[in-house]
């Protein structure tokens, strides 16, 4: 699966839970453009998980600050 692929993916997951629209990038950071709190966060990696089968870890969690931190840790951890 290719980057672009995964984030067409993960675009379609955020949708609910970017309740202002937030026009995403991948210097869009999850705090402090889209607003989200830790439980938002929690719900959101959740999603990606399922969507993926994949595990996120919290480490790596919290490590990923913006929407292309996430992608470049998502394709890396799909292989």
């Amino acid at each position: 699966m290719d980057r672009a692929e995964t984030e067409g993916r993960i675009k379609a997951l955020v949708v609910p839970f970017n309740t202002k629209n937030v026009a995403i990038a991948d210097a869009t950071t999850f705090a402090g453009d889209l607003e989200f709190d830790s439980l938002t966060v929690m719900d959101f990696v959740a999603a990606i998980e399922d969507e993926f089968d994949i595990i996120i870890s919290m480490n790596q969690q919290a490590e990923i600050e913006s929407w292309g931190q996430l992608i470049d840790a998502v394709v890396k951890l799909k292989g």
